[in-house]
């Protein structure tokens, strides 16, 4: 058996520190910075020919680093891990006694592991660059939208400090109305209500980022849904939004986060990895005992399911029977049953999107619609498809 050379990397912003071992014997600690890219490989290379080693598998924990590290160690030859923070082990003592050179010794206790003993590592998927930059666009919507929330509560808790009671016409929810802006932008001005002029400023600032993030909101929508259109995804995103309550932003959202649907082989693997499958504590005598749910996983995925699953059960006899079901009319049970309703519609998501039957129907629409002539503008011809008189 060949040599194999282990590394843990414990990753940060401007530094990374590195645990590297040949075998089951002490490591050989390492820093450099996050930047030199090259130095790093150039090192493990050097390090790799000393000790005779034609394999180096190197492994860090996934962060807001992304997957830049793993992109430029896998162009070199190098096999490397992102491993997920949540799966890998900790107790009260390491996060009371926690260091960057414990941390790259854990990583690398779980890389030993993996070669010398043939243990799963808790790896994540890495997506290709084309779904991460799809993401952007997608992320950066929902975290508009959670800006534009938070400056709604604001406003409306500026208006609870001063006792400033809104219209019975006031937009209730959703998107407020123009007319619902306008009167507030009356109260900053002082012409209407009785708040207090740094009340007044206050509110003034908080409606123009309000209204600003409302157009940023609007843009971005419009670029997802030319994303959506693209060969990429159009397909199924038309499939997905056949099914009740999923609009362009959680059939978007589902697609870009989720990346390759064929890595999941039924649907308990999509439930556990969108975090909507129970917990489990089962041990000695007791054999079926299941907690809260895990809330592992893409939590951008679940805050969407939640949306889409109250609309479907608006628009929908079928959902709004099965919340019924699930309810059983018991007002204790209704986050239960709107957390079922959020994993069978995943699950739908997830099924309907790999729908061969959905496809053949979706083929036999365009080749029906191809057939059939488009419609005769009305209106005066054109002058030039006027015969002149006289002539003929």
């Amino acid at each position: 058996m060949c040599k194999v050379i282990m590394i843990g990397c414990d990753l940060h912003d401007a530094t990374m520190v590195l645990k590297v071992a040949d075998g089951p014997g002490a490591s050989v600690r390492k820093g450099f910075a996050t930047a030199n890219r090259t130095g790093l490989i150039g090192w493990l290379k050097e390090f790799a020919a000393a000790r005779g080693a034609e394999r180096i598998v190197f492994a860090y924990e996934a962060s807001g680093q992304g997957f830049g590290l793993y992109d430029d160690l896998t162009d070199a030859g190098i096999e490397c891990h992102v491993l997920a923070p949540t799966h890998l082990p900790h107790n009260v003592h390491s996060r009371k006694n926690k260091t960057d050179e414990k941390d790259a010794e854990m990583i690398l206790d779980e890389v030993r592991a993996y070669v010398l003993a043939g243990r799963a590592l808790p790896s994540v998927w890495v997506p290709d660059h084309q779904i991460r930059d799809d993401r952007e666009v997608v992320r950066l919507r929902l975290a508009v939208a959670e800006q534009r929330t938070r400056i709604k509560n604001q406003i409306r808790n500026l208006a609870k400090r001063w006792q400033l009671a809104f219209p019975d016409w006031f937009t209730a929810t959703g998107d407020w109305s123009k007319k619902s802006l306008q009167w507030l932008r009356d109260v900053a001005a002082g012409e209407t209500g009785t708040v207090r002029e740094g009340a007044r400023v206050a509110l003034g600032s908080l409606v123009e980022q309000y209204q600003s993030l409302s157009e940023q909101i609007k843009s971005l929508d419009k670029a997802i849904g030319q994303l959506s259109r693209i060969p990429r995804y159009a397909r199924i995103f038309r499939k997905l939004k056949t099914l009740s309550g999923v609009g362009t932003l959680t059939a978007m959202v589902f697609l870009t986060e989720m990346g390759d649907l064929g890595r999941f082989a039924n649907r308990r693997q999509l439930a556990a990895y969108l975090g909507l499958a129970p917990s489990a504590f089962e041990s000695g005598t007791r054999d079926d005992r299941k907690g809260h749910i895990t809330k592992q996983g893409p939590a951008r995925v679940r805050h969407v399911l939640c949306q889409a699953a109250w609309a479907a059960l608006r628009l929908s006899p079928e959902w709004r029977a099965k919340y019924d079901r699930i309810k059983r009319g018991s007002k204790s049970r209704g986050k239960i049953a709107i957390v079922a309703i959020m994993r069978q519609l995943g699950v739908a998501m997830w099924q309907t999107a790999r729908s061969p039957e959905l496809d053949a129907l979706l083929d036999e629409m365009d080749e029906l619609k191809a057939s059939v002539p488009a419609p005769r503008k009305r209106g005066r011809p054109s002058r030039s498809a006027v015969t002149p008189a006289g002539s003929g």
